[in-house]
């Protein structure tokens, strides 16, 4: 899992030189992809609280990212706005130790204990505010995650996620995603099979939390409309935001794909070595994939 966690969320920017605050015009930028403008802030938030569910997909090692993530959160507080805060971070079978915990006056630590919380490969003080936020405003939380286990089933025997086939297209973009996120080296056919649709039993375990008005935590790569959660919500009002890091040179439309999100919220890029040093360069979609937890 560890190693998908580097690969899959935090290879953008790997072969650039580190951008400094204030060098990249698009940085702290808010891009609105399919009317190809730039919002304020606040123009996103009014949108956001009218929204049912609204997907914060990040780089999972980004602090930035996560930062921003509370803004939103507490934009839509201040608005009067309550809903549940569902977070990939947690498998959904720890759900009942998660509530009892909480039921008992639990505060964020020990919250992330009853949820089993994977506090290096998560960075949990990244995370840590965002349960925070949940206890401070009442929001329920809810673990959004499959298991490992049952991912690894559906891996070693794809009919085990009980999902109708794929269309042509998604299943192709999630190959070139998983095929990135291991640095350009396809799995076997077999096995890239299954991990399509792993991270496709995913997405729709995720979607399926969604059932009272939300914001869902998680990587870009299950933000995307064309190929994540979006597609088992059916046809359920939301709202796609992704945070992006920024790169030397790039327009804001070469970030995107039309049917990808709906905003795009540029940031800085994490510090980070290279995790892909000596192994082939993967492309920038795996920047905006989130782990996938099976190696």
């Amino acid at each position: 899992m560890k190693l998908l966690i580097a690969l899959g969320a935090i290879v953008l920017a790997a072969c650039a030189r580190p951008l400094a605050p204030g060098e990249h015009p698009l940085v702290g930028r808010i891009w609105y992809v399919r009317a190809e403008r730039f919002v304020s802030a606040e123009e996103l938030f009014s949108r956001a609280a009218r929204a049912r569910h609204v997907i914060l997909g990040e780089t999972h090692d980004n602090p930035e990212h996560h930062r921003l993530q509370r803004v939103v959160l507490d934009a839509l507080a201040t608005r009067g706005d309550k809903r549940l805060l569902a977070m990939e971070q947690f498998d959904s079978g720890y759900q009942a130790a998660i509530d009892a915990a909480r039921a008992a006056g639990a505060n964020a630590e020990r919250i992330a204990d009853a949820g089993h919380f994977d506090r290096q490969g998560w960075n949990w003080p990244f995370y840590r505010p965002l349960v925070q936020f949940a206890l401070e405003h009442g929001w329920p939380l809810v673990a959004a995650n499959l298991s490992r286990d049952a991912a690894r089933a559906v891996v070693a025997d794809p009919a085990r996620s009980d999902l109708p086939p794929a269309p042509p297209s998604v299943t192709r973009a999630l190959e070139r995603d998983i095929i990135d996120g291991h640095c350009g080296v396809a799995p076997d056919a077999q096995r890239l099979a299954g991990m399509v649709e792993a991270q496709r039993a995913r997405d729709a375990r995720m979607a399926s939390v969604l059932r009272l008005p939300s914001v869902l935590i998680a990587g870009a790569g299950h933000a995307r409309r064309d190929r994540g959660v979006p597609l088992y919500l059916g046809d359920a009002d939301m709202l796609s935001i992704a945070f992006i890091e920024a790169e030397p040179g790039k327009a804001p439309q070469e970030y995107t794909e039309p049917a990808s999100f709906d905003y795009v919220w540029f940031t800085l890029p994490a510090a980070r070595a290279d995790p892909c040093a000596g192994q082939p360069r993967p492309s920038r979609s795996s920047s905006i994939f989130g782990s996938i937890g099976l190696t």
